[in-house]
């Protein structure tokens, strides 16, 4: 028979040991979710970025259609804002996705962890990239570009100028 306090060592031992495995199955759940989330975050980053680079370029050649008169400049307005107006839609879409993958995680158990970062598998779960493009948000922002490019173009064409 072995004694009470080498029972005593084994288990306090065992204890420590699970615990100390449960917390470091807890941590690589929570550093996939900060992966997940970094990604996340990289996404709505470059949506913004995408969208000054629409309003700036789209701008410049506003000016130097004016200041050339020179009616090239305003039919080559379209290419830049469709360009970014599709990537826009791409990044929401991705974003959208692994937003899918941070809930599967966030609910998985932390033994099951395997720090798989492909999304794709939601694809089905989310709105197409073509419906994405079209959501509320983006056809605010971009279309409001696009009817600006419009506009312009109709003026132009009436008035004669430029």
């Amino acid at each position: 028979m072995r004694p009470l306090k080498a029972l005593l060592c084994n288990n306090a031992a065992h204890s420590t040991g699970v615990r100390a495995l449960k917390e470091s199955t807890m941590e690589a759940k929570l550093k996939h979710l900060e992966m997940i989330q970094g990604i996340i975050n990289r996404m709505a980053g470059n949506s913004f970025l995408l969208k000054g680079w629409s309003v700036t370029l789209i701008s410049a050649l506003f000016a130097l259609a004016a200041k050339d008169s020179n009616q090239f400049f305003l039919y080559l307005a379209y290419f830049p804002c469709l360009a970014f107006w599709s990537l826009d839609g791409y990044f929401l879409w991705q974003e959208r996705m692994y937003r899918k993958l941070y809930q599967e995680v966030s609910k998985a158990t932390p033994e099951s962890i395997d720090f798989g970062m492909n999304a794709t598998r939601f694809e089905k779960e989310v709105n197409s990239w073509f419906s994405v493009c079209f959501s509320t948000t983006l056809r605010l922002f971009h279309g409001v570009i696009f009817g600006v490019i419009v506009l312009i173009m109709l003026i132009i064409i009436s008035t004669g100028s430029v």
